[in-house]
């Protein structure tokens, strides 16, 4: 089965998560970085990785038309990260959530995809406005936050997160 392709960049391709993609998600989610700035997953194995993708962005696609999406480079096909648009019931709107295997940091491939991101939610989805949620600290985060046009609206704390975390957000 071919993923659904999403949205392309110069350099970028998204696209829907496919059970072929297990691998990178277990490698992704068991990031010491991953952990500790968006949270343990629990993914332990590749079986627990495809029920991640079922469950988590499959999931989303089927009930909101978007979710995370694999971002892998144009020219190889190679993985980088996920990118995408999060339907939380507990904010008010969408939120836009990202992370990158830090083998590919500082290459700007986080700004890339979720300006792109940014812009199919407000033009193409005609949503009337973008969140984002980040841990405090996470000052890498915040920048790629501020670069695409999000400021800092203040503090939220989730039902199913123990701390406080910082909410960034854009109007279309």
């Amino acid at each position: 089965m071919t993923p659904r392709e999403i949205l392309q960049t110069p350099r970028l391709r998204l696209r829907e998560l496919t059970d072929a993609d297990a691998p990178f998600i277990f490698e992704l989610l068991n990031e010491r970085s991953f952990i500790d700035n968006i949270g343990d997953r629990g993914v332990r194995t590749l079986d627990d990785a495809v029920g991640y993708i079922h469950k988590g962005p499959g999931d989303s696609y089927a009930r909101h038309g978007y979710g995370l999406w694999l971002v892998e480079l144009k020219a190889s096909g190679e993985a980088l990260g996920v990118c995408g648009l999060m339907h939380r019931d507990t904010l008010p709107y969408t939120d836009i959530g990202y992370a990158f295997l830090p083998r590919h940091w500082s290459r700007g491939y986080a700004v890339e995809s979720c300006a792109a991101v940014r812009d199919h939610a407000l033009r193409t989805l005609a949503m009337p406005r973008l969140l984002a949620i980040v841990s405090p600290g996470n000052e890498a985060s915040v920048k790629v936050l501020e670069r695409i046009g999000l400021r800092f609206e203040g503090k939220v704390t989730l039902p199913q997160a123990n701390e406080e975390l910082e909410l960034y957000a854009i109007d279309a």
